[in-house]
């Protein structure tokens, strides 16, 4: 995929078909297990697609299929995109590391930070000890939440101030300015909207709706046909169907009415959950990252830039903590880059990828990863919202070990 899309069989670029078979077979068990409907799965090496598999049903009743040109709302994966997105403004002097969010969101110029509530439910402020950086907003320590887990204080701010549910990006950040900081900026990580706060700054850094700088500088130049923050009616049937899962319901076709799907565009593009994909839609992104950010003879990125990107950033003594986001198991040797985890010292974390692996998933359970070492990259499309959904990411990671040739 260097410049177009080729195939060849996985033995020219070293890799087993035994071995992807057996890659394959941990997919198979989940639909066997009825964990997930159905799966599209993507493995390239060396710029070539080795391997494209459709196993399952998108549904059941009644019965469709699931197609390699299926269209999954990838939710979370997108946040990587995000990344490449502010990795092309850095590449342009238009930010840096350093900067305060403050200098591109004028709005978060006086944000205070929230320490719980008295007596009358009224929020408890404090001065932040510094003002969050754009480093920050880029690794999820700048102190900002998601407004979805109880427990956290911050929960109830969220809901009645509802930030995703806006109806622009202006409108989101006017939103979330009213919000204090969840916690001191840069006391710890936090799973958050900062990528939806970076979407934001892309249309103010560069006066663009931020839908259409990723089709017009990201997608259209990688031929992305089919990634967007909507489904266009012509391409509704290829739309997989959403699955929920619990310990007593298996499979149930779902409806997110937290969320729902977009069939026109929508009015604000949120960079860390919005955008819709294909296998190999999403592959051609991932190449982009192998090749250092060149495609077809053009380069879309700096090989620095994504270097920063595909780096980890979070403090040793942080990881030292431990900590969980769904699938991912933050500790020494498995930390976070911009947008998207960093396994960067892979005996330490005990994963057998290459130094240097990047990755991240989404909350309907696609998953993908890019491994510079070993020129690998793995796409796995699913649409399950699931308590007990697997580990695919980790079990595909660890099988592909065996597959290296």
């Amino acid at each position: 995929m260097t410049t177009e899309v080729h195939t060849s069989t996985p033995e020219e670029v070293g890799l087993s078909s035994a071995g992807l078979d057996t890659v394959d077979a941990i997919v198979q068990d989940a639909v066997d297990r009825k964990q997930i409907a159905g799966a599209v799965t993507l493995v390239a090496r060396h710029g070539t697609i080795v391997r494209t598999r459709v196993m399952g049903v998108d549904h059941r009743f009644p019965r469709k299929k699931l197609t390699e040109d299926s269209i999954f709302h990838i939710f979370s994966m997108t946040k990587p995109v995000t990344g490449l997105a502010m990795s092309i403004l850095a590449d342009r002097g238009l930010w840096h590391p350093d900067d305060l969010i403050s200098k591109h969101l004028p709005e978060f110029a006086n944000l205070r930070v929230l320490t719980g509530f008295d007596e009358r439910g009224n929020p408890i402020l404090e001065d932040a000890e510094h003002a969050p950086t754009m480093l920050e907003l880029m690794t999820h320590r700048a102190g900002f939440g998601y407004g979805q887990d109880k427990v956290r204080p911050e929960t109830r701010l969220y809901k009645k101030v509802q930030p995703l549910k806006a109806t622009s990006l202006d409108d989101f950040i006017a939103r979330v300015a009213t919000l204090p900081l969840a916690y001191q900026p840069g006391l710890r990580w936090q799973y958050s909207i900062s990528m939806d706060i970076q979407g934001a700054i892309v249309e103010r850094l560069t006066g663009r709706r931020y839908a259409d700088f990723l089709r017009e500088e990201v997608f259209e130049p990688l031929g992305m046909t089919d990634t967007g923050f909507f489904v266009p009616p012509v391409k509704r049937k290829r739309l997989a169907r959403l699955h929920l899962s619990t310990s007593r319901l298996k499979l149930l076709p779902f409806y997110n009415f937290l969320f729902p799907d977009h069939f026109s565009e929508p009015g604000a593009a949120y960079g860390g959950m919005g955008l819709y994909s294909t296998a190999g839609d999403y592959a051609r992104f991932a190449q982009l990252l192998l090749n250092q950010g060149e495609w077809n003879g053009k380069r879309i990125v700096s090989a620095k830039a994504l270097k920063a990107q595909m780096t980890n950033h979070l403090p040793g003594e942080m990881l030292e903590k431990r900590w969980d986001a769904g699938h991912m198991h933050f500790r020494p040797g498995f930390g976070y880059g911009y947008n998207g985890t960093v396994v960067y010292d892979p005996a330490a974390a005990g994963l057998p990828v290459g130094a240097g692996t990047y990755f991240w998933d989404g909350a309907a359970g696609t998953w993908f990863w890019v491994d510079p070492e070993n020129d690998l990259l793995y796409v796995g499309m699913v649409q399950i919202f699931s308590y007990g959904a697997p580990a695919l990411q980790a079990m595909t990671q660890t099988a592909m070990a065996e597959a290296i040739l």
